[in-house]
């Protein structure tokens, strides 16, 4: 008997965002900075992908594209949420991943950037933000 598959839904992102702040709030923080970059970096990285998990997801459920076209790249998905999700022609939403990417992959995960608590949650907040404006 094989594995079941794995289902890709609206609670796969709030599960990955549930486990970032899981990892955070087990990291030792004194005079509001994380002492251990290893667990802020796995959060930042877990939060980053819990964003692509909502918009593969929002794409998805709304028919507009199936799992193997899905995007690959970063510049695959500002393209592809530009032209599918954005509401309006200003490129808000586009402006928001492209800051988040920034944030948490570059800056968070990459490079281990941030570690003071009030930038932290900040980014997390913001990527909770994203989120619930992508899931359908």
């Amino acid at each position: 008997m094989g594995l079941p598959k794995p289902t890709h839904t609206a609670g796969e992102a709030l599960r990955y965002m549930e486990k970032a702040k899981g990892l955070l709030k087990a990291a030792a923080i004194e005079d509001n900075i994380y002492l251990d970059k290893k667990p802020v970096r796995e959060a930042f990285g877990t939060s980053y992908l819990a964003i692509l998990e909502a918009i593969n997801e929002a794409l998805i459920k709304k028919g507009l594209l199936t799992r193997k076209e899905l995007p690959k790249s970063v510049d695959g998905y500002m393209a592809t949420i530009k032209k599918h999700l954005s509401v309006t022609k200003t490129g808000k939403l586009v402006r928001e991943f492209d800051s988040l990417y920034e944030a948490l992959h570059i800056a968070g995960y990459y490079r281990g950037l941030l570690y003071q608590v009030p930038l932290v949650k900040e980014a997390m907040r913001e990527a909770d933000t994203f989120i619930k404006k992508v899931l359908p």
